[in-house]
């Protein structure tokens, strides 16, 4: 595989079989409770309290900018909590995506969905409420999933993308 999937749809009801991840964008501020992780909660409660935990306790785990948190949901279905969002406001500094940490969060989840045999699914990470333009995620996307010969499926759901 040499592309990615795009389709339309829910991001967390993936129709194909086989261990899947849902990769998605979290802050590193702790919040929790609009855009695409509202559609994770409403599935599974499970990556909201496993996030909101490893953000509280990030003082003794690796909380942070770039990391990944694993959160099995189903038995061949995992999330992928990703923190790549400094804060949540835009203003004066600009928007709160950190492409950088973007790209160090996708190098980590490539790992682990190589080691989980999984494809991964995604909404347009970093380009919601983080503010990020997809012409600079899609090939963070690339380099770091596909080129591993991971497949990646990303799902617009609602209005057609920019």
């Amino acid at each position: 595989m040499s592309e990615i999937t795009y389709v339309r749809g829910d991001a967390t009801a993936p129709s194909v079989r086989g261990v899947k991840v849902i990769a998605h964008v979290c802050n590193d501020i702790g919040g929790w409770g609009k855009g695409f992780v509202l559609a994770l909660s409403r599935r599974w409660p499970e990556p909201e309290r496993a996030y909101r935990a490893w953000h509280r306790e990030r003082a003794s785990n690796d909380f942070g900018l770039g990391a990944v948190q694993l959160v099995q949901v189903e038995p061949q279905v995992w999330v992928a909590n990703m923190v790549g969002q400094r804060g949540i406001r835009r203003g004066g500094r600009g928007v709160p995506v950190r492409y950088d940490a973007i790209d160090t969060a996708l190098a980590r989840l490539a790992g682990e969905a190589a080691r989980l045999g999984a494809c991964v699914h995604m909404p347009r990470i970093g380009c919601g409420l983080a503010g990020g333009e997809w012409s600079r995620v899609e090939p963070l996307v690339l380099g770091r999933l596909v080129e591993r010969g991971i497949a990646v499926t990303v799902h617009d759901h609602g209005e057609r993308p920019k």
